[in-house]
């Protein structure tokens, strides 16, 4: 048996170029294989050949039976990330309403079966964790997002449900919201103007979600926050 196959497995969905792969280098770093989920597999392929014991597994969340053969192939992991997320902009007039669909499933159907698929190992051996990442849009519902706020406040109620449920057996879930514009170039240019300090930075988010899973069993938290420390709230 390899080293790599001695370590903990962790599985991450939504591995794009901001978060999604911050988060895959930080549990690499910290002593994990991790199984990355996006429906980019060239992206994917290229962060297989870069980080050791990592695994590309090219999968749309939305589609129930190829996340169950991801997460079959992938193994059970002990911590899961839920990062894939569906948005859009508009008001309620201006949506379209498949959108608004997709990213129901996206945000919170995928998280119902990715808990589903991974949860129970984990409650059998006693430990694990269940982080999902969220933003301020899961706690407020302004006009322009009528096509995404609704799906990220249901995300995060099915959450809280999660963590009423799993914690006392044994199982961690936690709620991320990052309350900020993420270091990522699309949003750089969309901001040309932008300080640096105005982002967050993907590594930093990252690494809260490492401490999230890695929090002792006596204080766990669900709700958690990050945001620049200049943001108003």
């Amino acid at each position: 048996m390899s080293d790599d196959n001695l370590k903990p497995l962790a599985l991450v969905t939504g591995v794009g170029p901001g978060t999604g792969m911050a988060v895959v280098r930080r549990f690499a770093a910290g002593g994990y294989r991790v199984a990355m989920l996006a429906r980019d597999e060239a992206r994917l392929v290229s962060l297989e050949n870069e980080i050791e014991g990592s695994l590309a597994l090219p999968c749309d969340v939305t589609d129930v039976a190829a996340l169950e053969r991801a997460v079959m192939t992938a193994g059970m992991p002990k911590v899961v990330v839920h990062n894939a997320v569906g948005g859009a902009f508009g008001t309620f007039a201006e949506i379209d309403s498949v959108t608004l669909q997709r990213n129901f499933e996206v945000n919170t159907m995928a998280l119902l079966n990715l808990a589903r698929l991974t949860t129970p190992p984990m409650v059998e051996a006693g430990e694990g964790a269940l982080i999902v990442t969220g933003n301020t849009s899961a706690l407020r519902g302004k006009a322009s997002f009528a096509g995404f706020a609704p799906t990220k406040a249901a995300q995060r109620i099915l959450a809280e449900s999660l963590a009423r449920d799993l914690g006392p057996k044994g199982v961690h879930v936690a709620y991320l919201v990052i309350d900020a514009v993420i270091d990522v170039p699309w949003q750089r240019g969309r901001l040309p103007d932008a300080s640096d300090d105005f982002f967050i930075s993907p590594a930093s988010i990252a690494d809260e979600i490492f401490h999230l899973a890695h929090q002792p069993r006596d204080a766990w938290s669900f709700l958690s926050e990050v945001r620049p420390f200049h943001e108003p709230w």
